[in-house]
């Protein structure tokens, strides 16, 4: 069942990645890796119900070693999505063309290396980090200071942090194995992972011995130094003395960016470094700053990893799961398969209709690869295997609660409807006790699943309930006084965690971390985001009419209301962090909109500046907008708002009016 692959998938990612991360000595390839990472992120994009804040998804880069000290990076540091197809390439053309119909695009070598973040001040080198989790990293300076491609000085007396990717040349990598063969060591599996082993040094003397290599490819703020494009910065990064790529290529048309990527493809065996991919970025890098990110990702970017392998199985069986929303999930147990080095033995089958029109029955011999995000995926039945193979029926009843399961108007999955079902009572709680929400230490699924087959646990109250029930949970099998002290002690720790937490907790259909955020940020407190309508609710960043109306409809039902003044009476914060108002400012009470890109703060600064100001900012430009407040790049949000004739202020403008009302108050 997908449960089960999730937990497997989780547990040889666990360990795989602290072979690879902490102890960088892999078992698996780094596109093998891949393979199980992304059909493990697939898995649970279907499965939402199967949430898990510790999820090894839930992290980008490697684990923190104690052994360094932890530096938290000035912008955090992202990895990439990927695309594997022509058409995913499509997708993501279409999606910045929408917004920017002339942009170009940088296309360039994905170096397969360690990531790194360094430190210029006055033209000395000061610090170089490790990506660590994107918002901490490891202090590696001592080595990376041994790099001979890495000026210690350059002619630039400004702040300047770099980044790129630190990498041991591949005839490099192969003296370091024959050295460490013939002293008996064990060897490295590949050059990314001797560069990773490295930097990890404590002594620098050993890093200086293996020439160590670095790429630059990236200057963090650079609209601040005068950058404009990727390539432009590439071009200034290899002036100031830093080892740049040279491959990289500027075009507009999507298809002249595919065929650019054969092309690269075809000079891969010859290069003297690892590449894992090609890199296409947005070039503009005012763009850029307008597409933002994603929780995990950049909108701007993606990461093109080559085709897929095939090969042919057979499906033993197929099976459906529920999630938390209570949607069905049916999934192939198929005979395991080898395919680029992992084992497969699972696909996922999506919904009654794939499944229909792939016409895949139990007992069918098919091919399977690993494609989209590397999610195993069942391609075709191989017709001519065929022999009397029965046509597979969708099951009518919930396979946990024997519920009736329904199809929704204008939805491709089918749904249990049962609040009572176990299974999404379970899902619900573990995504309400995750790191990512309420980050209940000590009550994870498992413990979840017994509390609830003993009829301790049915629902979130019930989790604000077990401090009164410690005897019971000593009593039973396997439960002592301290784990139980500690459980009882998140818990309360939990109680108070800010509205974001909460918000995320409540699992709310369409109700992303960033959503979220956005919401708790707006309202501030859970009473002023119950009372919201619909077309209030639009208005806030992040925050579409799907969303919107999904938050409103969860609102209306009697029991959600009384579940959280029951929560509140239990001592629940359910509010955000207080934000100082300023009741005298001009711009207090008035509904502003920030659009395009700014020199001197980020658009998140400029809202932070309103909203201390009593502002409401929105996204959207309307009839009741009072004011835009737009930098370079302003868009249809200025065109329209001159024609609502609505007040237009730069931000040059923005900020004389600022300081001129703060001097004189």
């Amino acid at each position: 069942m997908s449960k089960e692959r999730i937990e497997e998938l989780r547990k040889i990612l666990a360990e795989h990645a602290y072979k690879y991360y902490v102890q960088d000595k892999p078992v698996l390839s780094d596109y093998e890796y891949d393979q199980l990472y992304a059909e493990l992120v697939n898995l649970e994009n279907e499965n939402p119900s199967l949430f898990d804040a510790n999820s090894i998804t839930q992290k980008v880069g490697g684990v923190i070693l104690d052994k360094f000290n932890k530096v938290k990076h000035e912008r955090e540091m992202y990895s990439l999505n990927n695309a594997f197809s022509e058409a995913d390439l499509k997708t993501f053309d279409k999606r910045i063309k929408e917004e920017y119909p002339n942009a170009e695009y940088n296309v360039e070598y994905k170096i397969d290396g360690l990531a790194i973040a360094i430190t210029y001040d006055n033209g000395q080198f000061v610090q170089a980090v490790t990506r660590g989790d994107g918002i901490f990293g490891e202090d590696v300076t001592h080595n990376i200071k041994t790099i001979k491609s890495l000026p210690l000085t350059i002619d630039y007396p400004n702040h300047l942090e770099v980044r790129g990717e630190v990498i041991i040349n591949k005839d490099d990598f192969i003296d370091i194995n024959l050295e460490r063969e013939k002293n008996g060591e064990d060897l490295f599996a590949n050059a990314r992972n001797a560069a990773a082993g490295t930097v990890r040094q404590l002594d620098s003397s050993i890093a200086a011995k293996r020439n160590l290599n670095a790429f630059l490819f990236q200057v963090v703020d650079p609209l601040d130094h005068g950058l404009t494009t990727q390539a432009e910065t590439v071009k200034f990064l290899d002036k100031l003395g830093f080892n740049t790529e040279s491959h990289g290529h500027v075009m507009n048309d999507i298809d002249e960016v595919y065929a650019y990527i054969l092309k690269l493809e075809d000079k891969i065996a010859s290069l003297n470094y690892d590449i894992d991919g090609i890199v296409i970025k947005v070039n503009s890098l005012a763009e850029q700053a307008s597409l933002a990110f994603t929780s995990k990702y950049p909108k701007w970017a993606i990461a093109y990893k080559f085709a897929p392998t095939e090969v042919s199985s057979v499906i033993e069986d197929i099976f459906v799961t529920v999630g938390r929303t209570g949607k069905v999930t049916p999934s192939a147990k198929m005979k395991p398969v080898l395919i680029d080095g992992s084992t497969v033995a699972y696909a996922q089958l999506h919904n009654e209709d794939i499944i229909k029109e792939k016409d895949i029955r139990i007992g069918d011999t098919v091919i399977v690869r690993k494609a989209g995000e590397i999610i195993p995926e069942v391609v075709r039945v191989v017709l001519e295997d065929r022999k009397d193979q029965k046509v597979y029926e969708f099951p009518t009843t919930c396979p946990e609660c024997g519920s009736h399961l329904e199809r929704l108007s204008g939805e491709a999955h089918h749904y249990c409807l049962n609040n009572d079902c176990p299974a999404r009572i379970i899902e619900s709680l573990a995504h309400f006790a995750s790191r990512g929400a309420m980050n209940i230490t000590g009550l994870g699924e498992a413990r979840i699943t017994l509390f609830h087959k003993e009829n301790i646990l049915n629902s979130i109250e019930d989790i604000y309930a077990l401090e009164d029930k410690k005897d019971l949970l000593l009593s039973m099998e396997g439960f002592k006084e301290l784990s139980v002290n500690k459980l009882i002690d998140s818990i309360n720790a939990s109680k108070a965690n800010d509205l974001e937490k909460f918000i995320t907790g409540l699992g709310i259909r369409h109700i992303g971390a960033n959503a979220a955020n956005s919401l708790a940020n707006h309202y501030q407190t859970i009473d002023k985001l119950m009372a919201a309508e619909v077309e209030d609710l639009v208005l806030v960043e992040d925050i579409g009419q799907i969303t919107a109306q999904s938050l409103a409809d969860f609102f209306k039902i009697d029991s959600n209301r009384e579940m959280i003044e029951h929560l509140k009476v239990k001592g629940l914060s359910m509010v955000s962090a207080e934000v100082e108002v300023d009741q005298e400012s001009p711009y207090n009470g008035k509904t502003i909109v920030v659009t395009g890109t700014f020199s001197h703060y980020s658009r998140k600064e400029v809202t932070a500046l309103l909203e201390k100001h009593g502002a409401k900012v929105t996204s959207s430009v309307s009839k009741n907008t009072d004011l835009l407040v737009f930098g370079e790049n302003a868009g249809s949000k200025y065109t329209k708002a001159e024609s609502l004739g609505i007040r237009l202020l730069s931000e040059d403008d923005f900020i004389k009016e600022l300081n001129n009302y703060e001097e004189n108050n």
